[in-house]
């Protein structure tokens, strides 16, 4: 389920000097332990490979980059949450942090209380995105041409943001739609391009260079406004389902109980990085927009997003597969 990176492979890792250190009774003492959930040379790696020199440089202390894939996500988060709760370990969540909660069986933490919110990085919305071959050119005209029309859709996996997507759009028309998962936004979207699957919730960092290259016509994106990069797409929002909006977030937590100031400086610090002009528009570039703003922001859209996720979930009677 790991999208089209955010940079080439091989591009310079971007540092950021001239940050000040953030001020605050919060130091590192050792060496931070950044934990990453999916493979080297994905989003989430990059990114944080991108972060790591900057954070390096305020802290003073190494920062080490901890690659632990597998589960979307769940084995990452789980050493984050079982990791000493004193600001030297910190790893990246995404959204389906918010759907692993609801389908997976046992889960071993508690997805709200048993990490410490530090930053929400970016989002990443999706694209509404159909095959050149099919007669619809709007939310609208699909969501007519689907009331004849059963429609099948692809997504990167069960439980992604590409998955939850569709489900709510699925619940929203009341449209005959089979969700078509894969393992990955990249197989789906060659299936999407050949014809295979008739459309996809695309991660628009995947999606991008396939609408602007003609091999996908994007109808509209998932975003509650239109997105700078795609602008004569609108939002499904208000093309067709007023109040719809959805999107892949991307965020960096600690264990519960880090210590207030340490969740504080890091804010700080890991703001400054990813807002400074080079990195934003790196993110921008590719289809991700910085976020930012405070914990506690942070914390309260993941606690949503649970319960959101979890009430879609449940109506659209979605299971581990």
């Amino acid at each position: 389920m790991e999208r089209r990176s955010f940079i080439t492979a091989g591009a310079t890792l971007l540092t950021t000097p001239g940050i000040l250190r953030a001020q605050g009774a919060w130091v590192a003492t050792r060496p931070i332990r950044f934990i990453v959930p999916w493979p080297p040379a994905g989003t989430t790696d990059i990114v944080a490979r991108m972060i790591a020199p900057a954070l390096q440089e305020a802290l003073g202390q190494n920062v080490i980059i901890e690659n632990r894939a597998g589960a979307a996500g769940l084995i990452s988060t789980e050493a984050i949450v079982r990791a000493d709760a004193d600001g030297h370990a910190l790893g990246f969540i995404i959204s389906t942090h918010a759907a692993n909660a609801h389908l997976v069986k046992n889960h071993p933490f508690d997805a709200v209380r048993d990490v410490t919110p530090v930053i929400h990085v970016a989002n990443v919305h999706n694209i509404l995105s159909i095959n050149n071959n099919l007669p619809p050119r709007a939310v609208q005209e699909l969501v007519t041409w689907g009331r004849t029309n059963p429609i099948a859709f692809a997504s990167s996996g069960t439980g992604t943001s590409t998955h939850i997507s569709g489900e709510m759009f699925r619940l929203a028309t009341g449209l005959s739609m089979t969700h078509v998962p894969y393992r990955g936004g990249g197989p789906a979207l060659t299936d999407l391009m050949a014809g295979n699957v008739p459309i996809m919730f695309a991660n628009a960092t995947s999606a991008l260079p396939h609408v602007r290259g003609g091999r996908i016509r994007a109808l509209g994106v998932t975003a509650a406004q239109r997105l700078p990069f795609l602008p004569d797409a609108p939002t499904i929002a208000e093309a067709a389902i007023p109040g719809y909006q959805i999107a892949e977030w991307y965020g960096i937590v600690g264990p519960r109980g880090m210590p207030p100031a340490a969740a504080q400086r890091l804010n700080a610090v890991i703001g400054g990085i990813i807002t400074a002009p080079e990195m934003r528009q790196k993110l921008l570039d590719s289809g991700a927009e910085v976020v930012g703003g405070t914990a506690e922001t942070f914390g309260t859209l993941i606690a949503n997003d649970v319960a959101r996720y979890g009430q879609v979930i449940r109506d659209a009677g979605i299971t581990a597969e």
